[in-house]
C-alpha cells in the first residue's frame, strides 16, 4: 500500500511538471508573438497573460519579468539550433573536420531560425538598459563559445595560427551578417551556405 501511494504521488508530481512546462511554453510563444507585433517596450505582462489566457500572476511566477521571458526565448532558440552543444559541449573523439562540419550545421540552424529572436533582442536592447546588458552578455557568451571551439582545434590549426586568431576568424565567418548577406540578400540556398562555410573554415583554420 505504501508503494502504491508513493507511485500515485510520483505520477501527480510528473503531471504537474508537464503542466507547468506546457504553461511556460505557451507564455514564451505568446510573448514572442507580441514582442514581434507590438515591440518589446510596448508589450506588458498583462497583455502576454491575456494572449495565452492565464493570470498575470502566473506569468510573474514562472518568469519573474519580461526579461525572464526574453531569456527563455533565447534558450529555446539555442536548444533548437544545438549551437551551444557544439561550441561549449564535449565533442569527444570527433576529428577536426567533423567538428567544423558540426559547427557549420549548428550555425546554419542558428541563423535560419534566429531572425525573429535577433529582432526582438535588438528592440529590447534599444528600450531597456538591462535588456541591453543581457544582449551584451549573450554576445560575449557567443565569443567565448568560439574561443572554446578554437581551443578544441588547437592541435590541428595550420602553422602560424593560434587559437585567439582562429576564434576571431570563426566569429567573423559564422556571424549573422554573413548569413544574411549570402542567404537572405544574395539568394544562396541554405545548403550552399553550409557547404561554403565548411569549406572556408577548413581552409582558413586547417590550411
Amino acid at each position: 500500500m505504501v508503494k502504491v501511494n508513493r507511485q500515485i504521488r510520483q505520477n501527480k508530481s510528473t503531471l504537474r511538471q508537464r503542466q507547468a512546462a506546457a504553461t511556460a511554453n505557451l507564455i514564451v510563444v505568446g510573448a514572442k508573438q507580441l514582442f514581434l507585433e507590438k515591440g518589446y517596450a510596448s508589450t506588458t505582462i498583462d497583455a502576454i497573460a491575456a494572449r495565452v489566457e492565464v493570470a498575470p500572476s502566473t506569468v510573474y511566477a514562472v518568469f519573474g519579468s519580461k526579461r525572464g521571458i526574453l531569456r527563455a526565448i533565447r534558450t529555446a532558440w539555442h536548444e533548437q539550433s544545438h549551437i551551444r552543444e557544439v561550441t561549449y559541449g564535449d565533442l569527444g573523439d570527433a576529428s577536426a573536420e567533423e567538428r567544423i562540419e558540426k559547427l557549420a550545421k549548428g550555425t546554419r540552424s542558428q541563423w535560419e531560425t534566429g531572425a525573429e529572436v535577433i529582432a526582438i533582442y535588438n528592440g529590447a536592447a534599444a528600450a531597456d538598459v538591462e535588456a541591453a546588458a543581457e544582449l551584451s552578455l549573450a554576445l560575449e557568451g557567443r565569443r567565448k563559445g568560439m574561443e572554446l571551439f578554437a581551443q578544441g582545434l588547437e592541435n590541428h590549426l595550420r602553422p602560424g595560427l593560434n587559437t585567439t586568431r582562429a576564434a576571431g576568424i570563426l566569429q567573423a565567418l559564422c556571424s549573422p551578417e554573413v548569413f544574411n548577406e549570402l542567404v537572405r540578400r544574395s539568394g544562396w540556398s541554405l545548403d550552399d551556405y553550409q557547404v561554403w562555410l565548411i569549406q572556408i573554415i577548413k581552409h582558413e583554420l586547417l590550411g
